[in-house]
């Protein structure tokens, strides 16, 4: 079921490609952007994560972290890091239970089940602030930017 605005955030808790937790209660009181893509390394995941990082400077400008989320392993995402030197974490959802509880898995229109490549603001108290399914990746980050400046 998708969310929208006012919907609060399902919570979650992931690893990054370091290692590491990150999760609703680790970003509490945070604005930041959380968006879901298919798979590490395909030409429209590489091209809206390198247009997320081409951009992360007017993201960190406003103190809005930007996250990454795909079922890739934490190697997986180490590499496709290093190969366009992203700057951001990648969280790996092997189970997809996280892409389930955002709406960012399922029916694809045409094209089966699968990643519906989405994007989430979630505001400082926990709440979805903008929500987008079926993103185009060329120019996403920008849109987001702009709904962050309103």
């Amino acid at each position: 079921m998708p969310l929208g605005a006012g919907d609060r955030a399902p919570a979650f808790s992931l690893t990054d490609d370091e290692g590491h937790a990150v999760s609703n209660e680790t970003l509490r009181g945070k604005r930041y952007v959380l968006y879901f893509y298919p798979k590490d390394d395909t030409p429209g995941c590489t091209t809206e994560a390198c247009q997320f990082n081409d951009n992360l400077s007017q993201f960190q400008r406003l103190n809005v972290p930007v996250i990454g989320v795909s079922a890739d392993s934490a190697a997986t995402h180490r590499s496709f890091k290093e190969k366009y030197d992203l700057h951001f974490p990648l969280l790996t959802d092997a189970d997809r239970k996280t892409h389930q509880a955002y709406g960012a898995w399922g029916e694809r229109p045409g094209r089966g089940v699968g990643v519906i490549r989405s994007t989430f603001v979630v505001d400082e108290q926990g709440k979805i602030k903008r929500a987008w399914y079926g993103v185009r990746p060329d120019g996403h980050a920008s849109e987001v930017l702009s709904a962050l400046a309103q």
